[in-house]
């Protein structure tokens, strides 16, 4: 198991991939502390991850708020006494519209999860991880960020602004024994995709089957990658495997967008 008595944090926990991350996290050895602002689905989803063997830990945290984000580090410290790895998976999606009709205010907001949010967050674990000399963060981005899609200025800029914060902490932290790594995701098969799919399908008058075809067309793997295979991904930069990576951003899009 590669997180064998690791503590890691995985904040941002929804029913796609952050469930996935939490739960595979569990799986692979960790003590896993979930984050979100919905206390009944983080307790839904804890309950998943006992069910691993994992010792786990519930903070309701909104990750846009500083004080929040200190008490889900004292807390995870308290009861664990240490945090090995942070994975930053909250996100707003904003509105989707073109620029032109873009309230900038939805753009600050976006910025304001998925941006400071996040950073806010790791500012909060750094002194922790500085104190035990060692650390991983891992901030979830998007394949929108490297191969724009229509109607998501909001979300792909703010990710993109999270892929250059990325690198300037990995080369910031790294004399700390701290590396900062990121995952650029595409399409993930889970709750969300699945319910974008049957809506797009209804919509349009196509089958499940068609929409989905026409999704893969531009995917070497053929398939929508699923979101549990996705989450593996960011827990390699969690784990010790990727002891000497830092400042990556890694392409798990089933070959979408290759750099």
């Amino acid at each position: 198991m590669i997180l064998e008595g690791k503590v890691v944090i995985v904040s941002g926990i929804g029913s796609g991939l952050g469930q996935e991350l939490a739960i595979n996290a569990g799986k692979e050895g960790a003590k896993v502390v979930l984050a979100a602002r919905t206390q009944a689905f983080l307790e839904e989803v804890e309950a998943e991850v006992k069910k691993t063997g994992a010792e786990t830990l519930v903070v309701t945290t909104d990750i846009t708020n500083t004080e929040q984000c200190q008490n889900l580090v004292d807390k995870t410290v308290e009861r664990f006494g240490r945090i090995d790895a942070l994975i930053n998976s909250a996100y707003s999606g904003g509105t989707f519209c073109t620029f032109e009709d873009a309230d900038l205010d939805d753009w600050r907001k976006t910025m304001e999860v998925n941006l400071f949010g996040s950073l806010g967050l790791t500012q909060c674990v750094v002194p922790v991880m500085k104190k035990q000399g060692k650390g991983a963060v891992v901030n979830i981005n998007t394949l929108v960020e490297r191969k724009p899609l229509l109607m998501q200025g909001a979300y792909a800029s703010s990710k993109g602004a999270l892929s250059v914060a990325t690198r300037m902490l990995a080369k910031e932290l790294g004399p700390h024994g701290i590396r900062v790594n990121s995952v650029a995701m595409g399409w993930m098969w889970g709750p969300p995709v699945e319910g974008f799919v049957k809506g797009l399908a209804k919509q349009t008058g196509q089958s499940v089957d068609e929409v989905i075809a026409d999704i893969t067309k531009d995917i070497p793997i053929g398939v929508i990658p699923d979101d549990s295979d996705c989450a593996n991904a960011a827990l390699f930069f969690a784990s010790d495997l990727s002891a000497v990576v830092t400042g990556a951003n890694l392409n798990c899009n089933g070959g979408e967008f290759m750099s």
